[in-house]
């Protein structure tokens, strides 16, 4: 039996219902964590809590709207009552509303920001406050968050404007998150996550062959499961790392590499307008060739 990373730790585990959120409760639980299992539908929670507890792990099941302020507040206070404080907490909770831009509904925008991105705030912020206290306290915790964002957010995704712009979001603010926090022990990073659930199944018939499970017992790529691994491990004490956005997918983990500065060139005057086109020219010349856009011809 390999070493457990999660014993006496308490995470929470958002849109845990189903699918990688579910694989994620599931995987903290057997690696020795007590675990909040949060999801909207809160008879998927309860299911889910209930097969950790069955197992005989440690579990409870919430309901919160992970983007309501006071219901983001009572589920770090849940973790906080029913096992003496908390630890780690994975955001994970989402949903699609996919359009092209030109189509895109503004109720369509607003709700899919307001789950990803807000919901993600809502609880960072709450679980941060916490561990702000226990570190003045002199009870500083090895405080861990993973965020979800997505190759959609980082890269771009036609149909999904508003999804990918949220999954954006959460990448820089992951970015800002380790940069606030880590003098309270915080760590925060982010994954970009690639598996079959219902998001990627509801997404038409060419995903879904491609994230369909394999018939000869070979790898199961699109496992679900396979994600949880290292979102375990960055969500232990053992984590040594902050600020960073890991692309994952079957058994590949990928370091993505944000913004950064490429060619850059210094006139050492004001620029003409005339004279920026040839030098913007030579400066993409000379700079990396973006990744395209999921979808992107």
């Amino acid at each position: 039996m390999s070493e457990q990373l999660s014993t006496d730790r308490v995470v929470i585990v958002t849109g845990a219902g189903q699918g990688i959120g579910r694989a994620h409760a599931l995987a903290f639980a057997a690696d020795g964590a007590s675990v909040v299992v949060n999801d909207y539908a809160r008879d998927a929670a309860q299911a889910v809590a209930d097969e950790i507890v069955a197992a005989g792990g440690k579990a409870v099941a919430n309901g919160a709207d992970v983007a309501d302020w006071a219901a983001g507040a009572d589920l770090v206070k849940t973790a906080v009552d029913e096992f003496g404080g908390l630890d780690t907490v994975v955001n994970n909770a989402g949903f699609v509303r996919d359009r092209m831009l030109v189509s895109l509904s503004e109720d369509e925008w607003d709700s899919v920001v307001r789950v990803h991105l807000k919901g993600h705030f809502v609880i960072l912020r709450h679980a941060a406050e916490y561990w702000r206290a226990q570190s003045k306290a002199g009870a500083q915790r090895a405080a861990r968050v993973i965020n979800t964002s997505s190759g959609a957010g980082i890269f771009g995704s036609v149909g999904q404007g508003n999804y990918a712009a949220a999954k954006a979001g959460i990448a820089e603010l992951t970015i800002q998150a380790a940069a606030e926090l880590g003098g309270y022990g915080i760590a925060v990073n982010a994954i970009a996550p690639a598996a079959r659930t219902a998001m990627t199944l509801g997404a038409g018939d060419a995903m879904a062959a491609q994230m369909a499970a394999p018939t000869d017992g070979s790898f199961d790529a699109m496992d679900p499961a396979n994600i949880s691994p290292l979102v375990v491990w960055l969500g232990s004490a053992a984590c040594d790392v902050s600020g960073r956005v890991f692309e994952v997918e079957g058994g590949t983990i990928t370091v993505l590499d944000g913004w950064q500065r490429a060619a850059s060139k210094d006139k050492g005057s004001r620029w003409e307008p005339a004279e920026v086109g040839p030098a913007v020219a030579a400066l993409i010349a000379d700079s990396p060739e973006p990744v395209k856009a999921y979808g992107a011809r």
